[in-house]
């Protein structure tokens, strides 16, 4: 197991004047500040004017081009092209740094790296699913996304949708993610271009595992529904989708009580959270997409709901997705 890496104890004993000079940047110095160009590899600013800024003594740094700051560590991570919000490799930044530090000491390298740290260092506590203490600002509400895909203002503000400039979810459309007490415990980020999807840039980006304050932070999706913190009391009917743009075209469609598992997934505690939602004399209306993933989603759903409510699979044509149903449709699909 990895050793344990204190990120307050590691970020007070950096010299951000030798982290940037390992990173090739040439100080310009003014009392304890350096300022020049933006030496991120992402900076989207222009090139050249001395937008950046380094406090010396205190560690941090910002951007005034490209929008970026943070402290000393966060610099190097980025500068290693991490994303803030990648918990394992932001680690990983940390675990070179904290070696390189392990380097200077009097004892050689190799044997403190092999020097066994008391069992308790070693694990850290788990949260998982964490109310976030921030809000991300600066999003596009109208960006032509929403247009496309047939989203109205009314929409976009009752989900709490934008588009995002910066950032890990740069380029994308963030999504707030709420538990079942309405906390946001995460942010969501979908590719704007379907086409641009690939292995190395899915259609949704979830939080990753981040370590803060001695504790390793965790996000699990599968811990609850998207939209399901609205239904405030068991409901007649509840439908269930895949994903984010069903429920909002479902919503906007007039059919509130639509709630996704955010994937071709539903865990155990899904299901239960389901049923629970539901009253025991109401049903559960099931619309997976029209693929064979969606139709091993139906056959799972309806394994795990049919049991304790009436249960109903809705199915589309192949290849056809629920956002792609009219208001008739939609009327004709959930007729008793």
């Amino acid at each position: 197991m990895s050793a344990w890496i204190d990120f307050k104890v590691l970020r007070a004993k950096l010299d951000f004047e030798r982290v940037l000079r390992h990173y090739g940047v040439e100080i310009k110095r003014k009392g304890k500040q350096h300022q020049g160009g933006c030496p991120l590899p992402k900076h989207q600013g222009k090139k050249g004017t001395p937008s950046f800024s380094a406090n010396l003594e205190r560690g941090i740094f910002q951007c005034f081009g490209c929008g970026a700051k943070g402290n000393v560590l966060e610099f190097a991570a980025l500068m290693e092209n991490v994303e803030l919000d990648d918990g394992a490799a932001l680690r990983r930044v940390a675990a070179e740094w904290q070696r390189r530090l392990g380097a200077k000491a009097d004892a050689p390298a190799a044997k403190q790296e092999q020097m066994p740290l008391p069992a308790a260092q070693n694990i850290l506590p788990v949260v998982v699913n964490a109310p976030l203490d921030f809000q991300l600002k600066g999003l596009d509400h109208e960006h032509p996304f929403f247009k496309q895909r047939g989203l109205t203002r009314e929409t976009v503000n009752h989900f709490g949708l934008g588009y995002c400039y910066r950032g890990s979810l740069k380029h994308r459309i963030v999504i707030p993610l709420q538990d079942a007490d309405g906390k946001v415990v995460g942010y969501a980020g979908r590719v704007v271009d379907d086409a641009a999807v690939s292995e190395a840039n899915p259609r949704y980006r979830f939080p990753s595992s981040r370590v803060w304050d001695a504790k390793n932070f965790e996000f699990q999706k599968s811990l609850f529904l998207y939209n399901g913190f609205r239904i405030k009391a068991p409901a007649d009917a509840l439908i269930v989708v895949q994903g984010f743009t069903s429920v909002w075209w479902l919503h906007q469609n007039g059919l509130p009580h639509t709630v996704a598992t955010m994937g071709a997934d539903c865990s155990e505690k899904q299901a239960e959270l389901i049923v629970s939602l539901v009253k025991p004399s109401g049903g559960v209306w099931l619309l997976p997409n029209g693929d064979e993933a969606g139709r091993r989603y139906g056959q799972s759903l309806l394994a795990q709901i049919a049991p304790y409510r009436f249960a109903r699979w809705v199915k589309l044509a192949e290849g056809e997705q629920p956002t792609e149903l009219s208001v008739e449709r939609l009327r004709a699909c959930f007729a008793r």
